[in-house]
């Protein structure tokens, strides 16, 4: 597989052709926020459009927010972002649109190329904090800034996914003794759950430029309480970095917030390190090949081409004369009873009116004088010969009309003493129309009665409620009935780590994982849950995206999506997962 068909995905059948007016060339990507597809403006420039999930779309308070976070993004310009275009917090799901950037995120070119020299870096840092500098400028904090978050375009970085940022100025979303971030990325005070700031971003900075010349997380991989325990109590290990970078990425790593470096040092620090190249606007050459060959982006997808037809055949009416003649009978011209082509009638043949196939056959007109009329002979002469080859292809299509028309005229005039199914049907359907006001209420309520039964047989879909971001550990637990969330470990969703392993317990539901491709629903967790008796899931073999489906006695189904799973140490282990609940009706 090429990496065009790796960024490029074909759309499949569950993907919509179009959201809002926007046509959709192809799929780009899934995340926990949504899909993500490629579209274009008018004008034909691509755009990445990202679609809200259903589940998180219904819930009030996701769209709330989404909608200040929109409010938020619309006010970001900078060389070093990927602009919002359009969205709609209130759409049938919600959406935004942001300029697409043609490249690989940093992540994608680590692992294809390995660890970024140097300059490559500098040039990096620079475009990132540059990027800070326009968000942070608008009262933002990103939250979130991680490789997989900027994109390597073929005139610097750009960084992307405003999904969990916040406007600062705004109340956190975030629930107490919940972190919000990427475990190996994150800051000691958003680890902790502290007091998140721009500062916080800087030292997600200083991670992913150490990421980028290491090829690795610079606080290691593994299980992520490992990973907050080391970057909230440990020293960083700076010795494996390039002397040249380690002043720079050790005051971005700075345990204290207000020692660390701003985004604007950030930018005159690298401007100093790269001295001449910082000036030429298009990276060095090292920067291209980092980001690799450029892929090119599919064309916008054309709207649909109404097709047009030529008229179909007139078929003659019962009530209207075949011939002129027989319409006017003092008529001396033949060509007087058809409509002739007005001057202002467009030139298109689809636009022309109708006329007949065959001329009706006459008998030749004369004057009283018993010469022949030779009105208009000369035009007639040259409209058959113009016509006469139409007219011997076509004849037989009049005549096998007409045909037809002749026999179902005389089928209809005739009578039967048997009749068939189909008169009987009209028969039956005429003495319905025809009968008393009360037989009508009868085939009616029958008809009611019949649907309402075929009806009771199919099951109905319960509207989805979203629960994101729930979190489970040994003294907190999930009820499936609202509220959902306990501060202690007595609801229908506990978690529990013994010398046996970590596990999800209930005294009042079941528990079945979905195995396979990630997309589970009402109708796939009703499907495993079927003679589900364990009230008792081992998460041994559960990660961040297992699904889960728990079944209430009250018929209530919810499926858990896994986000985070800490379970290497058991005094402090957790579970973070989105709950989905369908509610029995």
């Amino acid at each position: 597989m090429n990496h065009a068909t790796e960024v490029f995905q074909p759309l499949q059948a569950d993907d919509p052709p179009l959201v809002a007016g926007y046509r959709l060339a192809a799929r780009l990507g899934a995340g926990g926020m949504g899909r993500v597809y490629l579209s274009h403006t008018q004008g034909g420039r691509p755009l990445a459009i990202k679609v809200v999930r259903p589940e998180l779309a219904d819930d009030p308070a996701f769209r709330r927010r989404f909608r200040r976070e929109i409010k938020a993004a619309r006010r970001v310009r900078g060389a070093y972002t990927a602009e919002l275009i359009d969205a709609d917090a209130d759409g049938v799901p919600p959406w935004l649109a942001t300029l697409y950037v043609p490249g690989p995120s940093l992540a994608e070119a680590v692992a294809r190329r390995g660890p970024l020299p140097v300059p490559a870096v500098l040039w990096l840092m620079a475009g990132v904090a540059e990027a800070l500098q326009a968000i942070h400028g608008e009262g933002i904090v990103h939250r979130d800034l991680k490789p997989s978050n900027v994109l390597l375009a073929a005139d610097g970085p750009r960084v992307i996914d405003f999904g969990i940022s916040l406007a600062s100025d705004t109340t956190s979303n975030t629930a107490t003794g919940l972190a919000v971030g990427t475990p190996q990325f994150m800051a000691p005070e958003q680890a902790t759950a502290g007091e998140v700031t721009a500062a916080t971003d800087v030292f997600a900075l200083g991670q992913t430029a150490a990421f980028a010349v290491l090829g690795e997380p610079l606080y290691g991989d593994g299980p992520s309480v490992g990973v907050l325990y080391r970057i909230v109590h440990s020293e960083p290990d700076l010795s494996r970095l390039p002397e040249p970078l380690r002043p720079l990425i050790a005051r971005c790593l700075a345990a204290d917030p207000e020692e660390r470096v701003t985004p604007a040092e950030v930018v005159e620090w690298c401007r100093r390190r790269l001295d001449g190249d910082a000036d030429d606007g298009a990276g060095p050459a090292v920067w291209r090949e980092v980001t690799g060959p450029e892929v090119a982006v599919p064309s916008p997808v054309p709207d649909p081409t109404p097709v047009h037809t030529l008229p179909l055949i007139p078929r003659p009416s019962h009530k209207t004369p075949r011939h002129p003649a027989d319409s006017d009978p003092t008529s001396s011209d033949p060509a007087a009873s058809y409509p002739s082509p007005s001057p202002a009638a467009p030139s298109h043949p689809m636009s022309q009116p109708a006329m007949p196939l065959i001329a009706p056959v006459r008998s030749q007109l004369t004057r009283p004088d018993a010469r022949p009329v030779r009105r208009r002979r000369a035009a007639s002469v040259a409209a058959a010969a113009v016509t006469a080859g139409a007219l011997v292809l076509t004849g037989l299509v009049w005549t096998v009309v007409e045909a037809a028309d002749r026999l179902g005229h005389r089928d209809t005039a005739g009578t039967s003493s048997t009749p068939g199914p189909s008169e009987s049907a009209r028969s039956s359907a005429s003495s319905a129309a025809s009968s008393s006001t009360g037989g009508s209420d009868s085939v009616a309520g029958d008809r009611t009665s019949e649907e309402s039964s075929a009806a009771s047989t199919v099951p109905k879909t319960p509207q989805a409620t979203a629960y994101p971001l729930q979190w489970l550990d040994a003294k907190t637990s999930v009820d499936i009935k609202e509220p959902v969330r306990r501060e202690d470990a007595k609801g229908d969703i506990r978690f529990s780590c013994e010398t046996t392993g970590c596990a999800l317990e209930s005294e009042t539901s079941v528990f079945s994982m979905i195995y396979g491709d990630p997309g589970g629903s009402i109708d796939s967790c009703r499907i495993v849950l079927t003679g589900a008796k364990s009230r008792r899931l081992p998460l041994a073999a559960a990660a961040a995206g297992s699904e889960i489906c728990v079944k209430h006695p009250s018929g209530d189904i919810a499926l858990l999506v896994i986000q985070v799973k800490s379970t290497a140490l058991p005094d402090i282990a957790f579970v973070t997962a989105d709950m989905t609940v369908w509610r029995a009706s």
